[in-house]
């Protein structure tokens, strides 16, 4: 970028700055004020605001991240406590008070998330979570979504100081910085994280100096108090992110002047001094003291601004009160985004005979297909694409090779960087489709747990306003002597997440199909890939190049009379071969039921097979104890207990991790002759 498409850099000061810009910031800190000081009171009249964090003492650094945010080519990242810097964005007081009591006007989510979250998707004023500086990682995948679109723009974080000790904060950053990305991360620095002071949280007394040794960041200090040093350190800082494509920390030393929020009590840990000092260095005063000290305004023109502001608020509350409020009938509304529908296969099965391929080769080209069609489709993970590897399993072989490597990389060892910038970059524009390999290996997913919750109900948390649509892909189960961290199944504890999907193919043309439908929708979906299957003949199939799956469809893949038995994954092969044994012997005829999709899960399948069956055995890889097949069990118990001639039983691993040596893998494990152990008692019951 030349600089000449940067804009000039502006020297702010009550001397040379015109009057009307001046007024229009007296203005806008006037009224976030009264806002401010009046939320308490709504929650005495229980009218709401119940969580209230007071922006009073920020002023100055919040005045002038609104004032250089620009809604139609940066994106802001607001935290609980701006306010004034929503207002100076953008938001109108009666926005404000609409979120602050939870309406269905709110235009953050219509009161489906915490009071004093502001946000405004229509002007790319995001809406963040109470997950104390997540959104750092947001800014990052929006910064990277800006720069790989070459488009002119900033992303701005805006948090507390403490917030800065999340592991994810230190992620995003050290990813910015790696990948240079515009990236504005502002430290809006009162000395204390609720009641525990700076001192606590880090050794160092200016926390934006803990990353001085990072390439590609600049780092600016200023006075938050002032609003003309906070004006010139944001221009400067917004200036600077445009012309290098690198990230600044703009470390804003402010005070606050009330308690944390409306449930802390701060003279509990702050002593009269320390409060009678906060309140010396208000910053609202001391820019009115300004304004009159240099003759710029009279106390009449003064007066007339702050009546005008109150005048302002009283008419948007009563704009607010009566605003309807949130039906209860819409709480099921905007849970996760639209499935993409099938056309020509809309049970998701198909009669192509053509030559079987393996469940990894059909992973690969599908990825490769899904690539072509849409060239907005991103992919990244951990050790994905260096020469001529693609990931552990070589899942990605040949990707970058094709597709560059704009839109296939690598990313640091940083599960939780992999999926928040995922969400962050998918906020950029609602064509992109993001597949990230959550982790190597799916029992490594955890640290990446904060994210996932996170993204699980950004759509219903918006108002459907924002999808995340992200294909988050993971190797799962055992079978390959991994032991721990290379074994476990997760996905009984990923399934208790509305706002998600999880599909677990067993075979290649169903991993294709799913693979595709969860691209190609709107919304989070987990796609679990046996990766003990990957190269396994019993796996493969033939597989036609359109073929697609729709979620909450299972597969009969054995018809039967005497036993349903309902599986997914690395079992369904061994209740294969069980039920085929049994055939052949004359013993039994036995039903297999492949899920393929766990969530959504297709409740209709399993109680149709129970009617015909009577008799229901449940068999999957992760531990019986509150593994997934629980639900299994409780929905057929409650809605097909009639039908039932015998007790629902379960196969699974034992209640312990998988271990390493081979001996203990197959004593924790399923397999053949544990299934046709259950069978048989249950075929005698």
């Amino acid at each position: 970028m030349a600089f000449t498409d940067i804009p000039i850099i502006k020297i702010y000061s009550i001397k040379i700055t015109e009057k009307e810009t001046l007024r229009k910031w007296f203005h806008l800190m006037v009224l976030g004020r009264i806002i401010d000081d009046r939320a308490p009171n709504y929650l005495k009249q229980a009218i709401g605001w119940s969580y209230h964090a007071p922006y009073a003492g920020h002023d100055g650094i919040q005045l002038a991240i609104g004032q250089i945010f620009d809604r139609k080519t940066d994106h802001l990242f607001p935290y609980y406590r701006d306010m004034l810097t929503s207002i100076s964005a953008g938001l109108t007081a009666e926005e404000a008070i609409y979120n602050g009591i939870s309406k269905d006007s709110d235009v953050a989510g219509g009161g489906r998330h915490m009071s004093n979250h502001f946000a405004k998707p229509e002007f790319n004023i995001h809406n963040v979570s109470s997950c104390t500086g997540n959104h750092a990682l947001h800014a990052t995948g929006a910064g990277r979504a800006i720069k790989k679109y070459n488009k002119t723009g900033v992303a701005i974080c805006s948090q507390g100081e403490s917030s800065v000790s999340e592991g994810y904060v230190y992620e995003a950053i050290n990813g910015s910085s790696n990948e240079q990305l515009p990236v504005i991360f502002v430290f809006q620095d009162n000395g204390y994280g609720i009641s525990v002071p700076k001192s606590d949280q880090t050794a160092s007394r200016k926390v934006a100096n803990n990353f001085t040794g990072f390439k590609n960041l600049r780092i600016i200090h200023c006075n938050g108090k002032d609003i003309f040093d906070s004006m010139n350190a944001m221009t400067e800082a917004k200036n600077w992110a445009l012309e290098n494509s690198k990230p600044v920390i703009v470390q804003a030393n402010c005070v606050r002047i009330h308690s944390h929020s409306n449930s802390d009590r701060h003279e509990l840990y702050r002593d009269d001094y320390e409060l009678n000092y906060v309140y010396e260095y208000d910053p609202l005063a001391k820019y009115r003291r300004l304004l009159l000290r240099y003759k710029r305004f009279t106390e009449e023109e003064l007066v007339e601004i702050e009546n005008q502001a109150k005048a302002e608020v009283k008419e948007a509350h009563k704009k607010a009160l009566a605003a309807p409020d949130p039906s209860p009938d819409s709480v099921f509304d905007y849970v996760i985004g639209d499935e993409y529908k099938s056309k020509k296969y809309p049970e998701g099965i198909h009669n192509h005979n053509g030559e079987k391929i393996k469940l990894i080769q059909a992973i690969n080209e599908t990825l490769k297909a899904e690539f072509r069609h849409n060239p907005d489709t991103f992919i990244w993970g951990q050790d994905i694409a260096y020469k001529e590897k693609g990931g552990i399993f070589n899942v990605t072989k040949g990707m970058q090779q094709e597709f560059g490597k704009e839109r296939v990389f690598n990313a640091p060892i940083a599960e939780d960087f992999i999926m928040g910038t995922a969400n962050g970059m998918s906020r950029f524009n609602k064509k992109i489709r993001i597949v990230v390999e959550g982790a190597e290996f799916a029992d490594y997913f955890w640290p990446a747990m904060e994210q996932f919750v996170e993204t699980s109900h950004e759509y219903w948390r918006s108002k459907g306003q924002f999808s995340p649509n992200i294909t988050v892909r993971l190797a799962s189960g055992g079978y390959i002597g991994g032991g721990l961290y290379h074994s476990q199944n997760i996905e009984g504890a990923l399934t208790t997440f509305p706002g998600t999907r999880i599909v677990y193919p067993s075979f290649a043309d169903d991993a294709a199909g799913l693979l595709r439908t969860s691209i190609r929708s709107e919304g989070m979906t987990v796609f679990m890939e046996p990766k003990a299957l990957y190269n396994a003949p019993v796996a493969a199939t033939p597989v036609p190049d359109d073929f697609e799956v729709p979620f909450g469809k299972a597969r009969v893949r054995k018809e039967g009379t005497d036993i349903s038995i309902f599986t997914y994954g690395n079992t369904t092969h061994m209740c294969l071969e069980v039920a085929e044994k049994l055939t052949k012997e004359n013993k039994a005829n036995i039903e297999v039921i492949d899920l393929r999709s766990l969530l959504p899960l297709d409740t209709n399948a399993i109680i149709e097979s129970v009617k015909k069956t009577g008799k229901a055995l449940i068999v999957h890889e992760d531990k019986v104890f509150s593994g997934f097949g629980a639900e299994i069990a409780a929905q057929i118990s409650d809605l097909a207990f009639e039908y039932l001639d015998g007790p629902v039983r379960r196969v699974g691993s034992t209640f312990t991790p998988v271990g390493f040596n081979r001996i203990l893998e197959k004593a924790i494990l399923p397999n053949t002759e544990k299934i046709l152990k259950a069978v048989n008692e249950l075929l005698d019951y």
